[in-house]
């Protein structure tokens, strides 16, 4: 009898894990069972699924459309598997999960070798990123993401806040007079963005009022990270999101500036996931894990330090 399920999971596992080789292990598969499985998937519907190279997999235009379905059907057949079996609440198999790269390395990375331990049978595929991924074409089981959140289509479990500091490291205050009030800020040499211009603009409270200091400097970087890799060696100030910078203002390697003035309002960060009836153990694990971890938000507790008095 031919198992047209199991084709379907190795099909949809191996374009997740993006490889036959990554998807093996999940499936508990050598990997060229799980290639056998895929070129039967293919043979029978009379059509290639996949464009295989030595280097990568695409998707064809009817894998693509097989796979958005396929994907949907897979899962329901896992959410009722678990609700029967011994297993239902043993979270198990691959894991994707989304985030922004800050988040990624400064939060998340720390703290994934601890959930693994806990989790033996799952498999953890971290994807971080600063664009919007489509949670759905690209089968994300959960995205941190850090923001307004647009399409209420989706669950969100609120795990923390955020706002944006403007900070300098030690060595580049001793050569500069540390700024007193943001209008000094043009006077100084600052890490702006380079695409994403209104980011320049800080926002301070000024004599009562929310006023904008559009700052300028010899460095523009496309993403924070660089930004703040940048302060660290003291080539200017910074703006940047408080749980990049807290472990740095903790270690004293960079120093949060004009807090007086700050009139930033609070970022929400929520945990995003598709609306299930029944959500996979995996997803459960996960969630709960990183509220654990994050409850209270170890950023929001490093970042509260007071600014210094860093004069040359």
């Amino acid at each position: 009898m031919i198992d047209h399920a199991s084709e379907m999971a190795a099909f949809v596992r191996v374009v997740d894990s993006k490889g036959f080789s990554a998807a093996a292990p999940s499936l508990g598969l050598s990997p060229s069972a799980v290639s056998k499985l895929v070129t039967r998937l293919e043979s029978r519907l009379g059509v290639r699924l996949l464009q295989r190279t030595t280097r990568a997999l695409h998707l064809t235009e009817e894998g693509e459309a097989f796979y958005a379905t396929a994907r949907r059907i897979v899962g329901e057949i896992e959410t009722l598997e678990n609700q029967i079996s011994g297993q239902s609440g043993t979270p198990h198999g691959l894991l994707k999960v989304t985030t922004s790269l800050a988040f990624s390395t400064h939060q998340l990375a720390p703290v994934i070798s601890e959930f693994l331990e806990r989790h033996p049978l799952l498999h953890l595929e971290l994807m971080p990123t600063d664009r919007v991924v489509d949670m759905i074409e690209e089968g994300v089981d959960i995205a941190i993401r850090i923001g307004r959140l647009a399409d209420t289509s989706f669950m969100a479990r609120k795990i923390g806040e955020d706002v944006r500091l403007v900070c300098a490291s030690p060595a580049y205050l001793a050569k500069r007079r540390t700024p007193q009030r943001p209008e000094e800020l043009t006077r100084h040499n600052c890490i702006v963005s380079r695409d994403r211009t209104y980011l320049n603009r800080w926002p301070f409270r000024i004599d009562g009022e929310v006023r904008e200091i559009e700052v300028g400097g010899r460095v523009a970087v496309t993403e924070g990270e660089a930004q703040m890799r940048l302060a660290l060696q003291g080539l200017g100030i910074v703006r940047l999101t408080r749980l990049t910078v807290a472990t740095a203002i903790k270690n004293g390697e960079l120093v949060s500036l004009l807090e007086e003035f700050r009139a930033e309002q609070p970022i929400p960060i929520h945990a995003v996931y598709p609306h299930r009836r029944h959500l996979a153990p995996k997803v459960t694990a996960f969630i709960d894990f990183i509220v654990e971890k994050f409850s209270p938000p170890p950023w929001e507790v490093l970042g509260s330090i007071p600014s210094k008095d860093a004069k040359p």
